[in-house]
């Protein structure tokens, strides 16, 4: 018997929208046309930023040590590390699904689980713009009392998520380098 290939679910989704846009075009539904023009700007947006971001990867993984990540947001970089990612996060730009490419090499190189947590925390809810942009519109109280309350809410669940992990015992450190080895697990995998 001969054993049939399965269509990837995101093949379909995007055959499916692909299908219902054109009927909503051809029908001349002004629905359609909004969804082609939101897709197109956030295409144009992932065509232009994401090989900046993996670039920009490309030179701190080659530029910084391991060593120095290690000392510095490491397992025993206590309150300085967390206090550092935060910064980082902070002063970095761009959308939230850019901040996983760096999240990924800082936990490469050697970053804590609970510093890498804290990283995407801050990164989705204290980025330096946000925060202006937030004064400007809603006044300073406001972007100060809402990143206070945003800070004790992403450090309790950078705790939870390191320890649960830990307890799960997955690991991320383990992470594939060299696409030809087939030994080493390649995203994440649990200790048995």
């Amino acid at each position: 018997m001969k054993a049939r290939k399965q269509v990837p679910a995101g093949y379909v989704l995007f055959i499916v929208w692909t299908v219902v846009v054109l009927i909503a075009e051809v029908m001349n539904v002004t629905i359609g046309r909004a969804m082609v023009i939101s897709f197109h700007g956030l295409l144009l947006e992932m065509v232009v930023l994401v090989p900046c971001i993996f670039i920009l990867i490309g030179l701190i993984d080659v530029w910084i040590p391991d060593q120095w990540i290690e000392n510095h947001v490491g397992e025993d970089s206590g309150l300085r590390g967390a206090v550092l990612v935060i910064l980082l996060a902070m002063f970095q730009g761009g959308p939230l699904y850019g901040a996983f490419p760096t999240a990924h090499l800082l936990r490469k190189k050697g970053c804590s689980l609970f510093n890498v947590f804290m990283y995407l925390g801050a990164f989705s809810a204290l980025k330096a713009p946000m925060l202006l942009f937030e004064a400007g519109f809603l006044g300073w109280r406001f972007a100060i009392v809402r990143a206070g309350v945003a800070l004790p809410v992403f450090t309790v669940i950078a705790l939870i998520m390191a320890r649960y992990s830990r307890g799960a015992g997955l690991r991320i450190s383990d992470i594939d380098t060299n696409a030809g080895d087939s030994d080493k697990p390649s995203i994440v995998s649990a200790s048995t």
